[in-house]
């Protein structure tokens, strides 16, 4: 199999709603490091908005609370990605317009050009990008990791329940140290 590992939604106004500390941040950095060390593609999944939101309609609760609080506009302060963990020169960003990574973005086919049949999942919030991307990602027959301690949610438990019970039954669900040491060149 030919893996990527997407970092989701680890921008920085997200970070610090999140309450992201900096061992958090460290994990994500540790594994993106591996990743390279590794010859495997990282793959930045952002959210943003076009100017006034178009994209945004009224029947979606949380996306229309975060176009009226006017987050996420794309190029507005506390959109980029958190300097901790910031993509090299020539790293793929991708912009997605709704809670999955592949929602109303060119992952898919970007997956796809790549041959990459595999994916390792971290960002913010467990129960939004990753849990939506886990479920399409299984949808499209990828291969899935989750990194746990990679994600983070608001609601503590429901990280917990999410990560423990119902990731598990589509994805290997592994610690980053843990994955780090099954990619790690030997």
């Amino acid at each position: 199999m030919t893996s990527a590992l997407l970092v989701m939604d680890v921008q920085q106004a997200i970070v610090d709603i999140a309450g992201a500390d900096a061992a958090y941040l460290s994990r994500v950095r540790r594994a993106i490091d591996a990743a390279r060390a590794a010859d495997m593609p990282v793959i930045y999944v952002v959210i943003g908005f076009r100017p006034g939101f178009p994209e945004v309609g009224t029947r979606n609760r949380a996306l229309a609370a975060i176009a009226q609080a006017g987050l996420y506009a794309e190029g507005a302060p506390g959109t980029g990605i958190h300097p901790e963990v910031a993509p090299r020169p020539g790293d793929v960003v991708v912009t997605k317009r709704r809670a999955s990574a592949f929602s109303g973005s060119d992952l898919d086919v970007l997956l796809r050009a790549r041959g990459i049949d595999s994916l390792v999942l971290t960002g913010i919030a467990t129960s939004a990008v990753v849990l939506s991307t886990l479920c399409q990602a299984n949808d499209l027959d990828f291969g899935l990791t989750v990194l746990a301690d990679g994600c983070l949610d608001l609601d503590p438990e429901v990280h917990r329940v999410l990560t423990e019970r119902l990731f598990p039954q589509w994805a290997d669900v592994l610690t980053v140290d843990d994955w780090v040491r099954t990619i790690a060149p030997r």
